[in-house]
């Protein structure tokens, strides 16, 4: 039998191709993730800042250090959330409970003999 002949299982062994379209989703989530980090990082430099200031003796700078560090900590929960939604976007990992991922299913004591013996 060549190639290009019918039969039983003749056929492509491959999948369907995936389209290597332009998504502006994935575009607009990377964006996201990038302000988040930048927020992010301006928010910790902005708490040293005012920690060093709160230890100089100003009392209201503390409540800026407990403010920008509760924002530091948003920013990166959130920049977090997104490259978990992006990663999940590309394909790269998959929702909990999927087939895939599930466990295989617990059986009982393999009979003595195995399948044969056991009929």
């Amino acid at each position: 039998m060549t190639g290009d002949a019918g039969g039983k299982r003749a056929g492509s062994r491959r999948g369907p191709r995936r389209r290597k379209a332009f998504q502006p989703v994935l575009l607009l989530l990377a964006l996201g993730v990038t302000a988040s980090v930048v927020a992010w990082g301006y928010l910790v430099y902005a708490a040293i800042d005012f920690g060093s200031t709160a230890r100089g003796g100003d009392p209201t700078a503390w409540w800026f250090l407990a403010l920008a560090s509760v924002g530091a900590v948003a920013c990166l929960f959130f920049g977090l959330m997104l490259v978990a939604l992006l990663l999940r976007r590309l394909g790269i990992t998959r929702p909990p409970g999927t087939p895939e991922s599930a466990p295989p299913p617990v059986q009982g004591p393999r009979p003595v003999g195995g399948r044969r013996a056991a009929r």
